[in-house]
């Protein structure tokens, strides 16, 4: 007697990718000249998928913004980036898309071709100026960039927005 077989095919789902690092201070330099400079808070790398939408957006902003990763009184990290007054620094990074299954050359067709990616990244960035009260500092899409940090922990978190 053969049993039942079932088979589960997951669609290949996209989602916006972000990595957050907690900071003492973070600069974006372009061509020598600082362009977006903070001190305590969060540097905020983002990358896009086609699929990223205002609705996708705005969870990972408010999640972002509630992210209790910063020491209260007896160092517990029970604050948010709005509780201790931080500053945000965000800047685009599509290589979040990396794909280095096959080969050594990694691969990026997941994330979101430039245009549409500069189109969200200039959507976001505006959607948490509105959302929040925070110094809002930024780098230049597209551009080479040189990113200096002084990371505080370390603390560093991976979201993605699948499941947010």
């Amino acid at each position: 007697m053969v049993g039942n077989l079932f088979l589960l095919v997951l669609p290949s789902v996209s989602c916006m990718r972000v990595l957050i690092q907690r900071v003492l201070e973070s600069s974006v330099e372009v061509e020598g000249q600082i362009c977006g400079q903070i001190g305590k808070g969060l540097l905020i790398f983002l990358g896009f998928s086609p699929e990223d939408e205002t609705t996708i957006m705005d969870k990972m902003i408010r999640k972002i913004l509630q992210l209790r990763i910063f020491p209260d009184e007896v160092g517990k990290m029970n604050l948010s980036v709005t509780d201790v007054s931080g500053a945000l620094l965000l800047v685009s990074q599509f290589t979040l898309y990396a794909d280095c299954k096959k080969g050594n050359r990694p691969s990026y067709i997941q994330a979101s071709p430039p245009a549409q990616a500069l189109e969200q990244y200039q959507h976001f960035v505006q959607k948490f100026r509105d959302a929040c009260n925070l110094p809002i500092e930024t780098g230049i899409f597209a551009a080479d960039m040189k990113v200096h940090l002084l990371n505080d922990g370390p603390v560093t978190i991976w979201l993605d927005s699948e499941g947010l």
